[in-house]
């Protein structure tokens, strides 16, 4: 390998939903950056990454790399000037689920490089719900003229190839996040606690429904649990404050409710990705509604139960040939309570059973990562 001060730079710029403070896409730029500078160094060259972000102080303050505004399209034209290719991903980016904006913004970032001559390439995208026809255009086009295209699920790549994609390009991965790190000098729980300790189940919970019926759902089946067995429910806002304010919604159902000997709390791990971790590392059972919160659980092998409300939950859970326990139009307080429990009682089984998917997931979740440090190890520099 050649001497860190001998290697080649790539300096590559970064789109995704990033300094939004929202743990599971800042665990994804993480996980991103890790993966890049590690394989970099395999493969004998430094890449340099220039992080798109709504708040590129605290980016850059965060992760140690530059970052810039991603809504300025002057500073996006200099900053594609400079670089050597632009790296679109990972997350949900390509879906009009939340409003018909967000799929012009990352197809225009990406067109805008591909007019200048610069390489793009498709990070472990989860592509989809595409409801508008015309939007379809506009991601065939960036997508086919992409050098190296990922994607974190094979519905993905299907939706892809009904647009016109030719699926014979598309790289079915693990989400990135499969491959991060716990923060350096912590460790995990054994997941064995004494016997005063309480048994912590983890809750990543958000708002979905207008009306509030899933997280009266989700209240109602928490409750059965905490009566039927005593635990600590520890609610894990992945996306402040929208998260927490939802969790103190449920934390006051509870309250009125009832606990039985049961407890609750609301965490604080902050903006950190790894940080949010640690603290699932740290659960005996994760019950998530964040996709993030699954991966994560699935990360550090915490048994889990997820509750869908968009099929990229549904489409993660079969990577680990496991389905939802509930759904945001339905959740069975007793069944619930009964997976939960029967989770507790046998967290090694569930470990077992599930032990060569999450150790697949991981390991291929480093492949887009390779494959892009090798296209830009061939290139030459301009």
């Amino acid at each position: 390998m050649a001497s860190h001060e001998n290697r080649p730079i790539r300096r590559v710029i970064v789109s995704g939903y990033y300094g939004f403070r929202n743990s599971g896409d800042e665990a994804v730029l993480k996980s991103i950056l890790n993966a890049l500078r590690s394989e970099g160094e395999a493969q004998g060259i430094e890449i340099q990454p220039v992080v798109l972000s709504a708040d590129p102080a605290w980016t850059t303050a965060m992760y140690g790399c530059e970052a810039v505004p991603r809504m300025s399209p002057s500073v996006l034209l200099r900053e594609l000037r400079r670089c050597d290719g632009l790296i679109s991903g990972g997350g949900s980016l390509l879906q009009d689920a939340t409003g018909w904006k967000t799929i012009p913004y990352y197809t225009g970032v990406l067109a805008f490089a591909q007019m200048l001559g610069k390489p793009t390439f498709i990070y472990s995208q989860g592509v989809g719900p595409v409801n508008r026809g015309w939007l379809f255009a506009p991601i065939r086009r960036v997508m086919k003229r992409s050098r190296y295209l990922s994607v974190r699920d094979q519905e993905s790549a299907a939706l892809l190839g009904r647009m016109g994609v030719p699926t014979d390009r598309i790289e079915v991965v693990p989400d990135p996040v499969m491959g991060l790190p716990l923060p350096e000098g912590s460790a995990a729980s054994s997941h064995k606690r004494s016997s005063e300790e309480l048994p912590v189940v983890g809750i990543s919970l958000r708002y979905w429904r207008k009306d509030g019926a899933d997280l009266e759902r989700a209240a109602e089946a928490l409750a059965v649990l905490a009566k039927r067995r005593a635990v600590k429910l520890r609610f894990l806002p992945f996306h402040t404050p929208d998260d927490a304010e939802a969790s103190n919604v449920v934390m006051e159902r509870l309250q009125a409710i009832g606990l039985g000997n049961s407890a609750m709390e609301l965490a604080a791990p902050g903006d950190d990705p790894q940080q949010m971790l640690l603290e699932v590392s740290r659960c005996d059972v994760l019950f998530g509604m964040r996709l993030h919160a699954l991966i994560y659980a699935a990360n550090q092998r915490v048994p889990m139960l997820g509750l869908s409300y968009d099929p990229k939950i549904d489409q993660f859970l079969k990577r680990l040939a496991i389905t939802a326990i509930g759904t945001t139009e339905s959740l069975s307080a007793e069944q619930f309570a009964d997976h939960a429990v029967a989770l507790l009682d046998g967290p090694d089984a569930w470990r077992q059973n599930h032990a060569e998917a999450i150790d697949r997931l991981k390991r291929e979740s480093q492949r887009p990562a390779q494959q892009i440090a090798a296209l830009l190890r061939q290139m030459t520099r301009r």
